[in-house]
């Protein structure tokens, strides 16, 4: 019996439009509740969110009951902390802030077996192989594995053409609010500026055979990026959405006893 199948993997692969949401409230009840939203995806983010390896794994055991695909992100690209992520379950990874071809290849590794990589062999204790009920894992695990890196700043999009080239990578994540600042534009990814080189990255992706993915919240970008090529589009983040409201519905409460 082989790993499973990724489904976000092969549609974004094929150009089928995938709908996600960033998970930032790092809990596993709003995850199961984001999971059945209708999103083709969440981002469940180890960067910017109080994420850990103990709370991912909640967040990953509740999204994989619901049709939803989980998709996660770590602080950083290191092979070890990748390493625990692929064996917790999660079949899909976002990078943040890859900057080379050579940082892009080191992370094919890090999700392959040697002889192809440096994945540490131990999916006998691991939840990624049903705690060994996958008795083909170990073989068939990389087929499944959708890795994606995050291009965010101009020393990436430099090295995009490289980046590109790298075997083994299904695509590429433009980030366009680290984009924005490290172009001048700090807190505006609606900057034209901004806006103008995240379509070009992205129609220069999906030209390359890569998959190509953003995030913003504007819809009328989003389907600018959709035009320019992008297959994966994360439309909005959990934090805002409670915030905004749980903001609106306290002014409306003060507004109907005022």
């Amino acid at each position: 019996m082989p790993a499973p199948r990724n489904p976000f993997k092969h549609a974004i692969a094929e150009g089928q439009l995938q709908f996600g949401c960033w998970l930032g409230l790092a809990d596993p009840y709003v995850a199961e509740i984001s999971a059945g939203a209708g999103f083709d995806w969440l981002l469940v983010d180890g960067e910017h969110a109080p994420n850990d390896l103990r709370s991912i794994v909640g967040q990953l055991q509740v999204i994989a009951t619901r049709d939803t695909h989980a998709v996660v992100r770590p602080p950083i690209g290191e092979a070890w902390m990748i390493k625990q992520l692929l064996d917790a379950g999660a079949q899909s990874l976002l990078i943040p802030m890859v900057e080379s071809a050579d940082q892009a290849r080191a992370l094919v590794e890090a999700v392959s077996y040697p002889p192809h990589g440096v994945r540490g062999v131990g999916a006998a204790l691991a939840r990624a192989s049903d705690f060994s009920g996958i008795p083909d894992y170990l073989t068939t695990a990389r087929d499944e594995i959708c890795l994606l890196v995050q291009v965010e700043n101009r020393k990436g999009l430099a090295a995009l053409d490289d980046i590109l080239e790298v075997d083994g990578l299904d695509g590429v994540f433009i980030g366009p609010s680290d984009l924005a600042a490290d172009l001048g534009h700090i807190g505006q990814p609606e900057a034209p500026e901004v806006r103008r080189k995240v379509i070009d990255a992205l129609a220069k992706i999906a030209a390359a055979g890569k998959a190509a993915g953003v995030l913003t919240l504007d819809p009328g970008f989003q389907r600018d990026c959709r035009a320019a090529g992008a297959s994966y589009i994360a439309t909005d983040i959990d934090v805002l959405l409670f915030a905004r409201s749980m903001h609106d519905a306290a002014a409306e409460a003060r507004k109907r006893f005022s």
